[in-house]
Parts: structure tokens; C-alpha cells; sequence
């Protein structure tokens, strides 16, 4: 298995490639807080919740993660995390990985438009995103 860069990392949800435009993308598992835990989900160690955290760039151009996630709020979608990079083909291998599911759309809690000054010309508005996954992430090796 290959250790994973910190600047190779592609992001793709709905099929298209929002790399350029996220700074970060983050699976975090956290318990859940469910009303019922049946005695094998205790023996599994207890339920657990994943989320999605990006943060990325404020854009309204219709191919940018920030406007698909302003346009699209409350739909299920597929998305891929290729923490190794992506190969040309599209097919996960031992040393490039990929995880894929399914997320839900949804608004940051926060700032959405807008953010602080800044003199450098080339910094941009970024939004923290939270999308809650509908299961944990499937590994692809092949």
C-alpha cells in the first residue's frame, strides 16, 4: 500500500472533478446519537455517522462545487475520494485507492457567501462544507 500525499488527492461528486476548487476534503466518522442500538450494533462497537468536510472556493460558474452545492441542496449524489491521485483509465489500484459512496447535499452551517479582507490579489472566499454520508465510504483497490 503506497502512503498518501498531501498534494495529490482528487475529489469528484456527481462525475465531475472538483479538485482545483476544494482546499480540503476530510471523511470523518463520529458515533451517532440514534434512539435505538440494537445489542449487535453494542457488539460491533456501536453505530457510527460519516460526514464529508470540504472546504472550497465561492464560484458561481456552473461548473463549480460551490454552485453545484448551492444549486443542488438536499440531493443524494455519488462522490469520489482519490487520496493517492486518480489514474488516466478511472480504475482504483493498491497504490492509487479510491473511496466512493453517496453524500447528501447540503448548506454549511456558517458563512456560505462572502469572508474577511485580504491585500492579496489572489486569495478567494472560501465556504466549509458538511455533507452527511448515507453509509461508510467503500475502498476500491481494483
Amino acid at each position: 500500500m503506497a502512503e498518501w500525499g498531501t498534494r495529490s488527492l482528487v475529489f469528484r461528486v456527481n462525475n465531475a472533478d472538483f479538485t482545483a476548487t476544494v482546499s480540503k476534503v476530510r471523511v470523518k466518522s463520529g458515533e451517532t446519537d440514534a434512539d435505538f442500538v440494537s445489542f449487535a450494533d453494542a457488539a460491533a462497537g456501536g453505530l457510527r455517522k460519516y460526514k464529508l468536510v470540504m472546504t472550497l472556493k465561492q464560484d458561481n460558474a456552473a461548473t463549480a462545487l460551490w454552485f453545484f452545492a448551492w444549486s443542488a441542496s438536499g440531493q443524494t449524489v455519488p462522490y469520489e475520494v482519490w487520496p493517492n491521485g486518480r489514474p488516466v483509465n478511472g480504475v482504483a489500484t493498491p497504490t492509487q485507492p479510491k473511496f466512493t459512496g453517496s453524500a447528501v447535499v447540503m448548506e454549511p452551517d456558517g458563512d456560505f457567501i462572502g469572508g474577511d479582507a485580504d491585500a492579496s490579489p489572489t486569495k478567494y472566499f472560501t465556504a466549509d462544507f458538511e455533507w452527511d454520508l448515507t453509509a461508510k465510504p467503500v475502498l476500491g483497490t481494483s
